[in-house]
């Protein structure tokens, strides 16, 4: 193996602690506990496990935690209409509908439930276009981590050619337009993509986010290039073929440990930065009408 490893526990850890410590003053100035609602729809023994993980580091950080799981048969309006509660909440301050939901569900129209400041998992197409142009918003989780750990481990990405394998609304996609925000150079692929290996090759950084396992081969690499697996499969394996790929390229993310805590610690960090501004919001509005009194 030639590669170093690009891993995210670390970083992520001091991003909670830092969350924690940000929940712990707002908590002890204003006496408001930023909160997660998270809703899970079936039994999915997976999509439970991540929730289950997601509320244990809330915890951990001194996250409020709410809880909604709701039967597999669920329609599209009843979801909606519980996304909906959870948007009109004053103590929830952020939202995080886990995914991928039943067939049955429109996912899109339950994503678009979520009001846009509760929207910490950037999955929403407010979110998506205020990433895109730069405004103020949430980002998308996996690629916002993605771009802290190129940051934290020195990636140049002005002038650099990041290849995107993978066009998903909360993945591929955000993740190219935060690199293209990076001044990077972007070309979007996929599976289907024609000459995909000859393209990939071209590329100084490599994110796959294609949902295959294995499906990125170490031949298909630049030598040197930095590789960011995002995709997660059955038994620990990303969509990188990791032993290939790590004889190859100059920097690689283990799966597990490289993107996945990343998104998490990200998940929480906006949490709490959701829970400030919602705060400070209802401050400022009381104040304008005791203005508005006197």
């Amino acid at each position: 193996m030639s590669a170093k490893l690009m891993v995210g526990t670390e970083l992520a850890a001091e991003m909670v602690a830092s969350a924690g410590e940000r929940a712990k003053k707002l908590v002890e100035e204003t006496g408001v506990q930023p909160c997660l609602a998270t809703v899970l729809v079936g039994d999915d023994p997976a999509s439970a496990t991540y929730v289950r993980m997601k509320q244990n580091r809330s915890k951990k950080a001194g996250i409020g935690s709410r809880s909604v799981v709701l039967p597999a048969a669920t329609t599209t309006e009843e979801l909606v209409a519980e996304i909906g509660k959870l948007s009109a909440d004053p103590a929830v301050h952020g939202i995080l509908l886990q995914h991928p939901v039943p067939a049955q569900i429109d996912e899109r129209a339950a994503f678009e439930a979520i009001a846009p400041g509760k929207d910490v998992d950037g999955v929403t197409m407010h979110g998506f276009a205020a990433m895109a142009f730069g405004e103020p918003g949430f980002v998308s989780c996996t690629p916002g981590g993605i771009l802290r750990l190129l940051q934290a481990y020195d990636v140049p990405l002005e002038g650099a050619h990041a290849v995107v394998i993978g066009r998903s609304p909360i993945l591929g996609k955000p993740a190219g337009m935060l690199l293209l925000a990076s001044n990077a150079t972007v070309t979007y692929t996929h599976s289907k993509t024609r000459d995909l290996a000859d393209i990939v090759r071209t590329a100084d950084i490599v994110v796959a986010a294609v949902g295959r396992a294995n499906f990125v081969r170490g031949d298909w690499l630049k030598p040197g290039a930095v590789v960011i697996d995002a995709g997660y499969n059955e038994g620990n394996v990303g969509d990188v073929h990791f032993e290939e790929a790590a004889e190859v390229a100059g920097l690689i993310t283990p799966v597990p440990g490289g993107v996945g805590p990343m998104t998490i610690a990200l998940l929480l960090e906006q949490t709490v930065e959701a829970a400030e501004a919602q705060t400070r919001a209802v401050s400022e509005t009381v104040a304008h009408q005791l203005d508005h009194l006197s």
